[in-house]
């Protein structure tokens, strides 16, 4: 077994000088003389020599294996000595057991400063660069490229509501019910210029919640509908999100959704992109505006409320009524709660409807909205093919 205490002799290594691929075969000694005592003699072939003093030796890790050594020094040196005879790297390891040490962090302060500009830089670009260039986008994105996106979006979001991973949330087809909230629609849109037709979806899932997707989509859980008192209120809540098509904020904030995860997915390593879109699902279903959007969304739906010669009331009504039965935690009143002028807008709904001045006229009859509750009745679609085949189904009898 060799003794660490001899003096080191006889050592071969390979050094690596970093600016080119070529190997040098090198002798090693520990010069013991000044004014070189304490460092390592490398002489190559060539007679070229390296001095490289003991206490600015590194050892690289999980570089060489546990048998051999690779040294370098602390610093911006590049040259490296492989030394491969595992007798001499546990020698040297014994005699030098700072080998392992880290080298201290030079200029701290300044390489603090670099990273507070980095994650300066990086939060200027999400919270103020990214918005500006979602809202100058939304409005240049043309509407068969935005209808595309919202198309995307709504087979996601299907997909993604179903807990089992394998089988889509399924679209309520009732007749009469889609029948009802047709008629609904056309009340509501008639006299509105939209660069694409508004379509609306009623999706079989018991969150109490409405959202508006880019491209003209409108898409209702069936517990908003089934938690509805009146067919007004599904009115209201429709033509808030009518307000959100006609200023295209769901195009707004998929851009800006999809610009800063792609900006953290080039950070942490998620370049396939499907954070992305798992994240955009996420945000258009529980989409928060801001207080602006919002506001002005609520304006939109006031207008074309009292053009339908409904009541804006219906909104505070409804909003009221869930807010004091789930509290502001859940669905479609969390949707809204996020701003804390919540309060401010329910007066809003009714001032407006004090200071409309006009008749109301219910959006529904009670059996059109007898229809619409029943838009998800799983049995509906084969009960009205049944009453096809009655007898007398066809002269009316």
């Amino acid at each position: 077994m060799s003794d660490a205490r001899q003096p080191l002799q006889d050592l071969f290594a390979d050094l690596l000088d970093g600016e080119s691929p070529r190997v040098r075969r090198v002798h090693v000694v520990l010069s013991e003389k000044a004014p070189r005592r304490g460092a390592l003699l490398i002489t190559d072939a060539e007679g070229r020599q390296w001095c490289w003093p003991v206490d600015t030796l590194r050892a690289l890790a999980d570089q060489a294996g546990k048998e051999g050594l690779i040294l370098h020094q602390a610093g911006a040196s590049p040259e490296r000595l492989v030394i491969s005879n595992p007798d001499m790297a546990g020698r040297l390891r014994a005699l030098f057991p700072h080998l392992g040490k880290r080298q201290p962090v030079r200029h701290m302060w300044r390489l603090l400063g670099w990273g507070i500009g980095a994650v300066g830089a990086v939060f200027l670009i999400i919270m103020v660069l990214i918005p500006l260039l979602a809202n100058q986008l939304a409005a240049l994105l043309p509407p068969d490229a935005e209808k595309a996106l919202g198309d995307a979006t709504l087979e996601q979001i299907t997909i993604g509501l179903d807990r089992s991973g394998v089988n889509p949330i399924r679209s309520c087809t009732q007749e009469k019910g889609l029948a009802a909230l047709a008629r609904m629609q056309a009340r509501l849109v008639e006299g509105m210029d939209l660069p694409y037709p508004v379509q609306v979806h009623v999706l079989d899932h018991s969150m109490v919640n409405a959202f508006a997707l880019p491209g003209g989509h409108v898409v209702f859980f069936r517990g908003l509908i089934n938690e509805a008192e009146t067919p007004e209120e599904v009115a209201a809540v429709f033509a808030h999100e009518l307000g959100h098509v006609a200023h295209r904020d769901p195009a707004r904030i998929a851009l800006r959704t999809a610009g800063s995860v792609g900006v953290l997915g080039l950070l942490f390593g998620d370049f396939a992109g499907g954070t992305v879109v798992l994240f955009l699902t996420e945000r258009l279903v529980q989409a928060s505006y801001t207080r602006e959007a919002e506001a002005l969304a609520d304006a939109f739906a006031h207008d074309i409320l009292i053009r339908s010669r409904v009541s804006p009331a219906a909104l505070a009504t409804m909003f009221e009524r869930l807010r004091a039965r789930y509290g502001d935690a859940e669905g479609i009143v969390a949707h809204f709660a996020n701003h804390p002028a919540l309060v401010e807008r329910i007066w809003a709904a009714r001032s407006a409807a004090r200071n409309a001045g006009v008749e109301t006229e219910p959006i529904l009859d009670a059996a059109a909205w007898a229809d619409l509750k029943g838009i998800c009745a799983p049995l509906a679609g084969l009960s009205n093919i049944l009453e096809r085949f009655k007898p007398g189904a066809e002269d009316g009898g």
